[in-house]
């Protein structure tokens, strides 16, 4: 197998879980635990990132030793790995580099919403992807990881097979994770976009099954732009959340997603809207001023992104952190509308593997912004990987501060 070295990327931090079977191995013959397959699986209700970091899947963690983490998220529709390495940061926090990554569409969750289980063509597809993460993941010598699932894992009435079978031919160890570790992941990743100087920001992540919403107070830490909240100080800002169990695969195949016209599109969003009225209300007396603005991160935002720009090719460093007032928008998500599927599937910033499923991202997004006027929306490619990553390498530098 060919393995492209990708450029560095400069990002922020994550969190992790222990990679090769060989370390597992070394780990139980020292007496720190049993022999596991790479990964590890913690169960919803404690699946904090300091039960993560401590678990005896952090084998690999030696104080003083450089460690290289990778986060992975087997998502509904797509799988995404991101291996990185500590940097250091100012006011004792530190960022990462990113050294090497990996996305594809598999569509786990294909069908899922019609038969309540993963189809056999999918788990093949989603094994094929997962092996080439092992593979980079070992090549690159990762000592720290933690691998999600999230929603087509969670629903499906032969999830657990699926695990079974992703640990015994590919030898990693998903961690299916619950609704509020998600959101809370999501926002972990991408909260440092958020104007600081807001009362009140909408966050949201628009998935394959499932989309989260969090409502961010302000920041009363006084943190700087740009900087990763600790997780202490972003639970304080996480007022309300919720999580939608729809997402642009569940609502794609519900109300079709090759061409869809304007009735369609409305019944989308409708549907959405529906599903959104109790979250609009619990969030009613939140703070907002001036400022307040959306905050998304999920591949239809990106998408809008890079139509608005005019992408030849989809350029995260032209997209990550861009804002867009409602007008632009607006203007992306008509000129997205207006498009055929052929179109869609030739854009370079959508391509084949989206093409059916980015209508109804937009109508999702739709169903937010009336929900939540706000003028200005700001876009982030990041999210739950980095978050991970963040949880992980602040886990372990505590860690090391306790020690001293």
């Amino acid at each position: 197998m060919s393995r492209q070295r990708l450029r560095e990327v400069e990002m922020g931090p994550v969190e992790s879980t222990d990679l090769a079977v060989s370390l597992a191995t070394r780990a139980q013959n020292s007496g720190l635990c049993g022999a596991e397959p790479i990964g590890g699986t913690v169960p919803p209700e404690t699946a904090s990132p300091a039960r993560v970091a401590a678990s005896r899947f952090a084998l690999a963690h030696r104080p003083g030793e450089e460690q290289l983490y990778a986060a992975l998220d087997l998502g509904t529709n797509n799988c995404r790995l991101l291996i990185a390495r500590p940097t250091p940061g100012g006011g004792g926090r530190a960022g990462f580099r990113v050294i090497d990554s990996f996305s594809r569409i598999v569509r786990l969750g294909e069908g899922l919403s019609g038969t309540g289980r993963l189809s056999a063509a999918a788990i093949d597809r989603t094994l094929g992807a997962l092996e080439i993460c092992r593979d980079k993941m070992t090549a690159r010598g990762v000592t720290r990881a933690r691998l999600i699932a999230t929603e087509a894992c969670r629903s499906a009435q032969n999830g657990a097979e699926f695990l079974n079978k992703v640990r015994g031919e590919t030898g990693l160890e998903l961690e299916v994770v619950d609704r509020e570790t998600e959101a809370h992941l999501a926002a972990a990743g991408s909260a440092s976009l958020a104007d600081s100087a807001a009362a009140g920001v909408l966050l949201f992540d628009i998935g394959g099954g499932s989309s989260e919403i969090v409502w961010l107070g302000r920041d009363n830490n006084g943190a700087r732009a740009g900087a990763e909240p600790t997780d202490m100080a972003l639970r304080e800002r996480i007022r309300c959340w919720v999580s939608l169990k729809l997402g642009v695969v569940t609502l794609a195949e519900k109300f079709g997603g090759l061409e869809v016209s304007d009735a369609t599109f409305e019944a989308m969003i409708e549907h959405v809207a529906g599903e959104l009225r109790s979250f609009v209300v619990t969030v009613g007396a939140e703070q907002r001023c001036p400022r307040f603005h959306l905050l998304g991160t999920s591949g239809t935002v990106t998408t809008i992104a890079g139509v608005f720009l005019g992408l030849a090719r989809y350029d995260r460093r032209r997209v990550d952190g861009l804002w867009m007032s409602s007008a632009e928008v607006s203007e992306a998500v008509a000129s997205l509308r207006k498009m055929t599927y052929g179109e869609r599937a030739a854009n370079g910033c959508i391509g084949l593997g989206r093409a059916d499923l980015v209508l109804a991202g937009c109508a999702i997004l739709e169903a937010i912004r009336r929900a939540f006027p706000a003028d200005r929306v700001r876009i982030a490619d990041r999210g739950l990987r980095e978050g991970i990553l963040l949880q992980l390498m602040s886990a372990d530098r505590a860690s090391v501060r306790m020690r001293r």
